[in-house]
């Protein structure tokens, strides 16, 4: 068959270790083959990001401002280990925090549900939409190890001169402090990513902060969410059927274990951070989890939602088989592409990405799968494949489909 055209490139940007294996054999065995693919490239590997002292994420991220559409590969956010491993010249930031700070927005995280793949939670029916704000808290923090006795303050001098001073310990032995912040724009951008996505899905839209512990800070994004509600979505909720709900995020956690889900559960960065792998894992399994950064000012980025399988590369170093699930890195392209073939307006591009999501889906469905996915399914004498030959039969599959036109 005639290989599928595309207009306008994608901004693709590379990873690390397991994951940047699985990169490749996902391009040569489902897409090359069948996309005319166009994309503009970025190596994000650790390596990388270190020889160009960071600039490539940067420049990963000015490029999908300028395409609108960015496919991710999963990444090292070294520690102090990383450092000496790959003789790193400073501790390089998450490269995600980087170019999330840089488009703004809410990563919207949906887990990939099939059949005899069943959740933990038993009562458990729909997908669980986790919305994650992708700017500030811990992630843009400022931290200082305390030496000894002292004061510690935060200190704000606005350009007039002005000074704001608060007291956060006076300090009679040594520790840790870490100062955080975010930007009025940027919780505004979230709360109506949150609830224009709402709309879209007409789904319910949940939120959860700690106010009544952070009377300033987490205060701030519930006055937020609940003044754009009121002036720009409450009438657009009524019409639909649909509700806003606030509440505490302890609370929260405990009505989502008792819910049947269906709904987009909105958390402040670090709260998405954790929630979103507390709920693909739940689903069944962290690697089926689909993530797309949606920015107000019309760009996505889509990546899966775990890391880079460190175990299973260290393994396939030594040349032994790994069994590592690609579901996620897939729909990430996947979902990419559709989003590319909407945009430009390009049916044969959306449709090869929803034939491609069916024969992954498909494939399991009919007992093939990886290790993980075999030790927890209901399915009988589930097959186990290996990385590679997991891939290969997805392509099978996805063959049938495209022949079946």
């Amino acid at each position: 068959m005639e290989k599928i055209k595309m207009t306008t490139p994608l901004v693709e940007m590379d990873g690390d270790e397991m994951t940047r294996i699985l990169w490749k054999m996902i391009k040569d065995e489902l897409l090359l083959p069948f996309v005319d693919l166009k994309t503009e490239y970025y190596d994000l590997g650790l390596e990388h990001r270190n020889a160009t002292d960071d600039q490539v994420t940067v420049d990963a991220a000015e490029a999908t401002k300028k395409y609108g559409v960015a496919v991710k590969c999963a990444t090292i956010t070294p520690n102090a280990a990383r450092m000496e491993e790959y003789d790193l010249k400073q501790m390089w930031k998450s490269p995600n925090g980087t170019i999330r700070a840089i488009l703004d927005g809410t990563v919207f995280r949906v887990p990939i549900i099939v059949k005899g793949i069943e959740p933990y939670v038993k009562n458990w029916k729909k997908p669980i939409t986790v919305a994650r704000h992708a700017y500030g808290d811990v992630y843009k923090a400022a931290e200082m190890r305390i030496p000894g006795p002292g004061k510690c303050e935060l200190v704000f001098t606005g350009e007039d001169g002005t000074e704001l001073r608060e007291t956060i310990h006076d300090f009679k032995e040594g520790g840790v402090v870490q100062g955080m912040h975010n930007l009025e724009s940027s919780i505004e951008s979230f709360a109506r990513s949150c609830f224009s996505y709402a709309v879209s899905q007409r789904q319910d839209l949940w939120f959860a902060t700690k106010d009544t512990i952070s009377k300033k800070y987490d205060h701030f994004f519930k006055d937020t969410f609940q003044e754009i509600y009121e002036k720009e979505y409450k009438e657009q909720f009524e019409k639909l059927g649909i509700t806003y709900f606030y509440t505490l995020i302890d609370d929260a956690v405990a009505r989502v274990i008792k819910s049947e889900g269906g709904y987009i559960w909105a958390c402040k960065n670090y709260d998405g951070d954790v929630m979103s792998d507390l709920i693909a894992t739940a689903f069944g399994s962290l690697a089926m989890m689909t993530s797309v950064l949606v920015s107000p000012h019309g760009y996505y980025e889509y990546e899966a939602a775990h890391g880079t399988v460190q175990r299973h590369y260290y393994k396939h170093l030594k040349g032994e088989e790994t069994s590592t699930n690609s579901m996620a890195t897939i729909f990430a392209w996947s979902g990419a592409l559709r989003k590319r073939g909407e945009l430009d307006q390009n049916p044969a591009l959306t449709e090869f990405a929803d034939k491609l999501e069916q024969a992954s889906i498909a494939t399991i469905e009919n007992g093939k799968m990886t290790k993980d996915l075999a030790l927890i399914t209901t399915l009988p004498n589930p097959t186990v494949l290996s990385s590679g030959d997991f891939i290969k039969e997805i392509r099978k599959t996805l063959e049938e489909l495209l022949n079946a036109v």
